[in-house]
């Protein structure tokens, strides 16, 4: 049995603790949960029997677990995902792993001295339509790629702790905590580009709440847009619309069906997708299928259990595309307004 130590129970440690529910019968379990707020620990560990602690050093110190993951706030990854690892336990890192220059370097060497597994949340890189993509593209299944357009847009985020969030040395703001996923993946499907364009809007502290990137693959031009303060009401949605030599590849997370291939052709395919879990959920948030998550926490213990480095979201290219997104802050003007 792989023994998880969770540390941070709240919007996505819960969906973390979800999945890991769902794994049980795969040899994963839940052992220990630590926040600090101890009713959100409680309420997550019941299901698995699990100790609680009221600190997350004290459970990377005290608990009997296999790996560690960790699903705090973005600026305090670095300090735990470190002792984690020099605690010589496997790491899972919530996205994005880190905002600071130091913090990745830091990071990266203290992976190299542990050897010890780490994986970072970029979980659209497992994502059910998105690793479809990625196989049909790596195949050229429908010739090259010619242009790309992503986007991911949400209501505002109001449920984190303390509205850290909306606090841009915190959360890095939206182009940091959500656009980040679609760059990621971007890299994942394409590379790195050859240059970078990007333009924000502003709220009224002159922080960023939407983004537009440009990247330039030579003829291949790709947009990706990330926006967290629509209206209550307004729908979340992650999207992708892709032209191929062969065809165009259209996703909507609001559509049914999702995933639709329209060749060249003529006519239209629906791509049969194989879900690894389905669930709905009352966590909150945006998001309410566990699958994506489900996909990443099976990818990472499968590695815990065969002893192997996770090669999909590693540590290394998830502080690459942390690099691309602070690129792309720098050239709209700072995460606020002349800051």
């Amino acid at each position: 049995m792989i023994k998880i130590g969770l540390i941070g129970a709240g919007y996505m440690g819960s969906m973390h603790a979800a999945c890991y529910q769902a794994l049980v019968g795969e040899g994963v379990t839940v052992a220990a949960v630590a926040d600090i707020r101890r009713e959100y620990a409680v309420k997550a560990a019941e299901a698995f029997q699990a100790k609680v602690y009221a600190d997350g050093m004290e459970l990377i110190e005290d608990a009997d677990v296999d790996a560690i993951d960790i699903c705090l706030p973005t600026y305090l990854h670095t300090r735990f995902a470190a002792a984690a690892m020099k605690k010589g336990r496997a790491v899972f890192i919530e996205k994005p792993v880190c905002m600071q220059k130091e913090e990745m370097d830091f990071l990266l060497k203290t992976e190299e001295e542990t050897k010890v597994p780490v994986m970072v949340g970029q979980c659209i890189r497992l994502w059910s339509e998105y690793a479809w993509l990625k196989d049909a593209v790596t195949r050229n299944a429908y010739g090259k790629v010619c242009s790309a357009v992503f986007k991911r847009v949400s209501p505002a985020p109001t449920w984190a702790w303390e509205g850290w969030l909306q606090k841009a040395e915190c959360s890095g703001t939206v182009a940091m905590d959500m656009h980040i996923h679609d760059v990621d993946y971007v890299r994942y499907l394409l590379g790195d580009p050859k240059d970078v364009q990007a333009s924000v809007s502003r709220d009224k502290e002159g922080m960023i709440q939407q983004i537009f990137a440009t990247y330039d693959y030579g003829n291949l031009p790709v947009t990706i847009e990330a926006c967290w303060d629509y209206p209550e009401a307004f729908p979340f949605e992650m999207y992708y619309r892709i032209k191929l030599e062969e065809a165009t590849i259209v996703f909507s997370s609001s559509a049914s069906p999702s995933l639709v291939v329209y060749p060249k052709s003529g006519g239209r395919i629906v791509p049969e997708l194989e879900k690894e879990f389905e669930s709905e959920n009352d966590i909150g948030g945006n998001v309410s299928s566990l699958g994506g998550y489900y996909n990443e926490l099976k990818y990472f213990t499968d590695r815990i259990k065969a002893s192997e480095q996770p090669a999909i979201a590693t540590l290394a290219e998830s502080v690459k595309s942390v690099e691309l997104v602070l690129t792309e802050i720098e050239k709209a003007g700072g995460m606020i307004a002349n800051g």
